[in-house]
């Protein structure tokens, strides 16, 4: 599990694809705190360190990781946000995130507003539901207030740090950023859905 707190802006060295998955090789500072197995998010993805040394790491993505998700399109010198697995005793500073990625977004508008900078990005069909004003979303692994939302887009704003601290900062029109909803919006729905079905079926009787 992780926060959505970005601890280190690290950085692609290789990454070679192949028919059944990736092998991505990334440098880090945070490698000296990096454990074989240790779970890390890569942009929000959580995936497993395979081989560690003072460097930085190695992991591999499944051929599924990379349909569902922006890794695959990583190239040598791309910058990714990286954070490690939350220890129990740290301060839920984000909000939950899984790294399991829900889909894929695109940037659909890029304005400044005073300091911050504000990204709209699209929203794959039936995401909608899970994104409310003020509510949470993780795009790119980054821990996100909703600034505002439609049908088919939510607005996040970024305040100088965020800029600085995270990839997000440099993404222009026509990126394409992974984005995990808050989980406990998908457990609600999950426990209420019978009963709305139940009670639109005594309905239509």
């Amino acid at each position: 599990m992780f926060s959505g707190l970005v601890q280190d802006l690290g950085r692609v060295e290789s990454i070679d694809l192949g028919p059944d998955g990736a092998r991505i090789r990334l440098a880090t500072t945070l490698a000296g705190q990096i454990a074989l197995g240790d779970s890390i998010a890569v942009n929000g993805c959580c995936l497993t360190a395979t081989t560690v040394d003072e460097e930085g790491f190695t992991a591999d993505a499944m051929q599924q990781t990379l349909d569902l998700t922006s890794l695959g399109g990583l190239e040598a010198g791309t910058p990714v946000n990286l954070e490690l697995a939350l220890r129990a005793d740290q301060r839920l500073g984000g909000h939950i995130v899984q790294g399991h990625v829900d889909g894929t977004a695109s940037v659909i508008g890029r304005t400044m507003d005073g300091f911050s900078l504000r990204l709209r990005i699209s929203l794959p069909e039936g995401m909608s539901s899970y994104v409310i004003p003020q509510g949470s979303i993780t795009i790119e692994g980054v821990s996100l207030t909703v600034a505002d939302c439609g049908e088919d887009w939510a607005e996040v704003a970024l305040i100088p740090e965020t800029q600085e601290r995270t990839n997000l900062g440099t993404l222009q029109e026509g990126a394409t950023v992974n984005i995990e909803c808050d989980v406990i919006a998908k457990y609600v729905e999950r426990m209420v859905s019978p009963y709305v079905r139940g009670s639109a079926s005594h309905t239509d009787r």
